[in-house]
């Protein structure tokens, strides 16, 4: 069997031995190989000084091993261990039964104070011979030490809660474990590819600081809407993006040298999930946004301009709501909309919530991204804004969408 490299077994499928040179047959035509069902986690220190905080499972039924399990009377389960430890020590006594002296070359573990508690408490049981034993519930003893192959953290399948459709997304709980082993609260943690950011949420959950590296406005986006959709819009006040436009200098390079970059970095200005299409494929839609009337979701569409635009890419923008049935439409360009695109604009008339408040908002909304960067923002029933734990993938080859349907919609 192959040597196993140093490290530790990341959750896939079922885990099982790994080998480099694999040579048995499955039993399927043209397969002359195991199954690669595996992940591998490398680790490494600077010095002999690294952090390590052995990790540990919570004791469960599954886990649980010895002969002193016992199932309480109220379907619980516990452990029922000895009461003394080694060297002489006085009686204590037991409520009812009185004084009980120790065994012989032993002594109670605890005070009559701490016997008193335990008495409160029911967790003191005696056996058949009278002798006090301590019941602890399963959940309060020391959890097991996790070993290089693990089985308990589920990949994330289609159905999972924490799913934002990244394709390479991996379990937060996995990232949790790695950063609880190996960092302390207020340590620093790097990710230098962090993707949709599971990284950066673990970080963020267990009181790490952290520093997220990405090359796409895509990543940063979708980073921004999970840290906004787990702990609020003041989180942004405790980080900075680093190397996105700043001024309309900035932007107007960005989208020279990338427009879809640009696309998804306007998107991030308002908030909004860019939609995923095949490049090329323009529907006349690059992202959404969601809010609820009457208890139903309603749609906001956005289309990025970068280039030059005319009143043509605002009567475009009415057919696409009205060929959508979307509420609200909104053209984000880089150059100010002239007169007749104003006047087009103005000609699509209102939207009005039904239950919400009595405000009239504009059918097609123009903003530059000018106005985006002064603040300004696309006017719609925020106070009842939906938001989702599903975004695009990161390569935009299969025209989908999400959906505010089912669990996507929170």
């Amino acid at each position: 069997m192959a040597r196993q490299e140093q490290g530790a077994y990341a959750p896939g499928t079922q885990v099982g031995m790994a080998a480099r040179n694999p040579g048995a047959l499955t039993g399927r035509k043209g397969i002359s190989q195991y199954g690669r069902v595996h992940d591998i986690l490398l680790f490494y220190s600077k010095g002999k000084s690294a952090t390590w905080n052995p990790p540990s499972i919570p004791q469960s039924p599954e886990t649980a091993r010895g002969h002193d399990l016992v199932i309480g009377d109220d379907g619980r389960m516990y452990r029922d261990s000895d009461l003394t430890g080694a060297g002489q020590g006085p009686s204590r006594t037991f409520g009812d039964r009185g004084p009980i002296d120790p065994p012989s070359g032993r002594h109670w573990q605890f005070d009559q104070t701490g016997i008193d508690g335990l008495l409160r408490e029911g967790r003191v049981i005696f056996s058949k011979g009278g002798s006090p034993r301590l019941r602890t519930p399963l959940e309060e003893l020391p959890g097991v030490a996790v070993r290089d192959v693990w089985t308990d953290i589920q990949p994330i399948n289609a159905a999972a809660a924490e799913r934002l459709g990244y394709p390479t997304q991996k379990p937060e709980a996995l990232l949790e474990r790695v950063i609880l082993a190996s960092s302390n609260e207020d340590d620093l943690v790097l990710d230098p590819f962090c993707g949709c950011g599971t990284t950066v949420a673990a970080a963020q959950q267990l009181k790490r600081r952290w520093i997220g590296i990405d090359i796409t406005h895509l990543a940063v986006n979708l980073i921004r809407h999970r840290l906004r959709d787990a702990y609020g819009p003041d989180i942004e006040k405790t980080y900075q993006v680093i190397g996105e436009p700043t001024s309309i200098d900035d932007a107007q390079q960005l989208a020279h040298d990338d427009p879809y970059q640009f696309q998804w970095w306007a998107l991030g200005l308002v908030g909004a999930r860019p939609v995923e299409q095949k490049k090329g494929a323009d529907r006349g839609i690059d992202g959404t946004l969601f809010f609820l009337d009457e208890g139903k979701p309603k749609r906001v569409v956005i289309s990025v301009k970068a280039g030059k635009t005319g009143t043509a890419h605002v009567r475009d923008l009415r057919g696409v709501i009205q060929r959508d049935e979307a509420a609200i439409g909104v053209l984000i360009s880089m150059q100010v909309p002239t007169a007749e695109m104003r006047k087009e604009a103005a000609s699509a008339a209102f939207y009005r919530p039904s239950t919400l408040e009595a405000k009239d908002y504009a059918r097609i909304q123009l903003l530059t991204v000018a106005d985006l960067l002064s603040g300004k923002d696309i006017a719609y029933p925020i106070s009842e804004r939906v938001t989702f734990k599903r975004a695009p993938k990161a390569s935009a080859e299969i025209e989908t969408e999400a959906l505010p349907l089912g669990d996507d919609a929170s």
